[in-house]
This record gives structure tokens, C-alpha cells and sequence, in this order.
């Protein structure tokens, strides 16, 4: 009776084991699909993957040993709750390592998409610098071209500088062949010179009974030829005379200046024929006597060419201007110009030959019609071009001219001048 209920008990307990290690079975299943699918998700982690078979592989050992144990029942129970609480630890381990991996993984995938960045970047700043090698291959062959075209500049500059000793040697000789012509000039071509008017005009006056008409026509050219010939010398003369080297700058009124000059030349003039205008005066600083000789040139030029039909106007005007002022030319800064303008209402002359008026010997009228010897304006040039000015000329034919000069105006020596009146 005991042994059947011992059987029983047995076959109960048995039935209770086979059950365990069916729900223990189906466990391992469930736990080894789980491990399948955290394998094929972890493949790339072969570490892991090899711990994870290690583990499947020891629990599949203590399933095994478990049914087999299960003849013992209590020693399988306690085996099995050990093998439980190992299970759980071990699963708890391996979520652990899981998130571990997944971190990393996660840190990889950063640290790879970093990595794609800076070989990027590396590849750009590669691609740069070989730009800037190829620029800096070009820019250093152009500093090549640079400091041979330089090299053939200077010594250029050299060869010039030489060719400039040679010109300033052949000029000073030029000064000194002229300072003999000048000289000269002003004694020995003038003597004879003289004596030839004085004959030509005693023959005219005492002898004019006894000559023809043909020779009075005569000594009439012989005469007015002698006294064209004594207006060049003196013109020559005055060129010569108006060099650089005479820059004693000093203040003048214009205004005192410019009547000192019409009331020399006025004596020659009929005054109903010729009206002057002075709308605005200011101080000047100039060559004294080349400018008054500037001064005559000009003003007498406009004279000269007066339309015979009408009255002449000269109008004349000197003010202050400011370099910035003076746009046409490129001028320095913070200085200022004595800006003269005369202008008349004669003949004028073509604005196209405006550039050729200065000339020595050009004229652009009739020789025939107006006397003069084509130095005047030449003259007038040469004074502006000492004070280290410039002048323009415009015309129109039938209309007058304007004449625009610019002499700069140093207010150091007007002040000097004004202190020491």
C-alpha cells in the first residue's frame, strides 16, 4: 500500500518534473529564438557573438543536465533554482553588454560620419592647396617676368641717365652759344643795323628829289626790312633772356602791374579804337620783369590783331583758384594758382591750332596783313613755363581769343613782402 502511494507520489512528482522541463524546454526555445534574433541583429560584434554562443551552449549543457537530474528531484529543484538565479544574472549581463554594444555602435556611427566629414575636408583642403600651388607657380613665374623686365628697366634707366649727363652737357653749351648770339645780337648785328635805317632814311629825306618812284618804293622795303629785322633781334633777345635761372619770385599787385603796362603801351595807340576792362584784381607772385614782358607780349598781340572795322575789347581778370579747383589738370594738393585770363574780340584763330600758337616763328595770319615775328607767344610760353605754370589758348576765327594762365601763388612770399611795407 505505501509502495503504490510511493508510486503514485513518484509517478506524480514525475509528471510535475516532465512538466518543468517541458515549460524549461519551451523556455530555452523561447531563449534561444531571442539569442538567434540578438545574433543576427549583433553580427557585425563577432566578440559578442561568441560569448552569446558560449552561453547558449551552457544552457543548452544545463537543460540537459537538468533532465537528467530530474530523477532527483530535489537535487534537480535546488540545481535548477541555481541554474535559474545564473539564467537571470546572465541575462541581465548580456542586456547590459547589449546596450553596451548598441552604444558603441551608435559611437561608431558618429565617429565613422566624422571621419567621411574630415576626409572631406582633407580632400578639399587638398584640392585648395593645389590650387594655391598652381597660383603660387604662376605668381612666382610673373615676379621672374617682374625682376627681368625690371632688370632691363634699370639698366634702360641707366643708359637714359647717361644719354640725360650728354644732353645737360650739349645744353649748357646750347646756354653758352646763345648767351654769345645774345651778345652778339645786342652789339654787333645791331650796329650795322642801325647805321643801315639811319642811311636808308637820309637818302629818303634829302635825296627823295632824285630818286624814281621805283626807288623810293625801294628804299621804303629797305627800310621797313630794316626795322622787321631790328623787331626780331629785340625778340630774339627777349627770348633768350627769359631763362629759368632768373627766379627772383617777389609780391605785385596785379592790378598796379597790369595799368603800368597799358600806360607804356598806350602811346602807340589810337584810344578810341581800343577799350580794356579789369573786373577783379588780386596779389601775385612773380618774376617782376618777366612778368610785365609776359604782360606787353600778350596784351600787344591782341593789338596787333584787332578787326580794322570794329572797336577792340580786352577783358582782364586775376583771382585766387584752388588746385582742386582746376579739374582739367592733375594738379598737387593745398595749392593755389594765380588764374589770369585775357580776352579780346579780334580775329581770332582756328581752335584746331590752338596747341601750334606757341611756337617759335609760327604764325598763323597773314604776313602780309599783320607784321610780327612769331616769337611773341613763344616768349609768353617760355615766362609761364619759369614760374613753373601752364596756359591754354582758345580761339574762334572771327570771334577773339582767350588766353588762361595759371601761376602758382606762394603765399609765404606774399606774406613777406606785405610784413617788411
Amino acid at each position: 500500500m505505501e509502495v503504490a502511494e510511493l508510486n503514485k507520489e513518484l509517478a506524480l512528482q514525475i509528471a510535475k518534473s516532465n512538466k518543468r522541463a517541458a515549460e524549461l524546454a519551451a523556455v530555452n526555445k523561447e531563449l534561444a529564438f531571442h539569442n538567434q534574433e540578438k545574433e543576427d541583429r549583433a553580427a557585425e560584434l563577432l566578440i559578442a557573438n561568441a560569448e552569446l554562443a558560449y552561453q547558449n551552449q551552457e544552457k543548452e549543457d544545463r537543460a540537459a543536465e537538468l533532465i537528467i537530474a530530474n530523477r532527483e528531484l530535489a537535487f534537480q529543484n535546488t540545481q535548477k533554482e541555481i541554474r535559474a538565479s545564473e539564467l537571470y544574472t546572465a541575462n541581465k549581463e548580456l542586456a547590459f553588454q547589449n546596450q553596451e554594444k548598441e552604444d558603441r555602435a551608435a559611437e561608431l556611427l558618429i565617429a565613422n560620419a566624422e571621419l567621411a566629414y574630415q576626409n572631406q575636408e582633407k580632400e578639399n583642403r587638398a584640392s585648395e592647396l593645389l590650387i594655391a600651388n598652381k597660383e603660387l607657380t604662376y605668381q612666382n613665374a610673373e615676379k621672374e617676368d617682374r625682376a627681368a623686365e625690371l632688370i632691363i628697366a634699370n639698366n634702360e634707366l641707366a643708359f637714359q641717365n647717361v644719354e640725360k649727363e650728354k644732353r645737360e652737357i650739349e645744353l649748357l653749351q646750347a646756354n653758352r652759344d646763345l648767351e654769345t648770339f645774345a651778345f652778339i645780337s645786342s652789339h654787333d648785328l645791331q650796329e650795322p643795323l642801325r647805321k643801315i635805317q639811319i642811311f636808308a632814311s637820309r637818302i629818303k629825306e634829302e635825296e627823295s628829289e632824285n630818286l624814281t618812284e621805283k626807288g623810293k618804293y625801294y628804299f621804303e622795303r629797305i627800310h621797313s626790312s630794316a626795322v622787321r629785322m631790328q623787331s626780331l633781334i629785340n625778340d630774339l633777345l627777349a627770348h633768350s633772356r627769359s631763362t629759368e635761372s632768373e627766379r627772383n619770385l617777389e609780391k605785385i599787385d596785379f592790378r598796379f602791374c597790369i595799368d603800368e603796362v597799358i600806360s607804356e603801351l598806350k602811346e602807340n595807340w589810337q584810344q578810341d579804337e581800343i577799350r580794356i576792362s579789369i573786373s577783379e584784381t588780386d596779389f601775385i607772385t612773380v618774376i617782376p620783369f618777366q612778368f610785365r614782358q609776359l604782360l606787353q607780349n600778350l596784351i600787344s598781340n591782341a593789338v596787333k590783331f584787332k578787326r580794322h572795322d570794329e572797336v577792340l575789347e580786352i577783358k582782364i581778370s586775376c583771382k585766387i583758384a584752388e588746385s582742386s579747383a582746376i579739374i582739367f589738370r592733375n594738379l598737387p594738393n593745398k595749392i593755389a594758382y594765380s588764374h589770369i585770363v585775357i580776352s579780346d574780340n579780334g580775329i581770332g584763330f582756328n581752335n584746331e591750332h590752338k596747341e601750334m600758337i606757341f611756337e617759335i616763328f609760327r604764325r598763323l595770319n597773314d604776313n602780309n596783313l599783320y607784321s610780327g615775328t612769331g616769337i611773341g607767344l613763344t616768349i609768353v610760353q617760355k615766362i609761364v613755363d619759369n614760374h613753373k605754370g601752364f596756359i591754354f589758348a582758345n580761339g574762334s576765327e572771327g570771334e577773339g581769343a582767350t588766353f588762361n594762365l595759371f601761376l602758382p601763388f606762394i603765399p609765404e612770399i606774399c606774406n613777406e613782402k606785405m610784413d617788411g611795407k
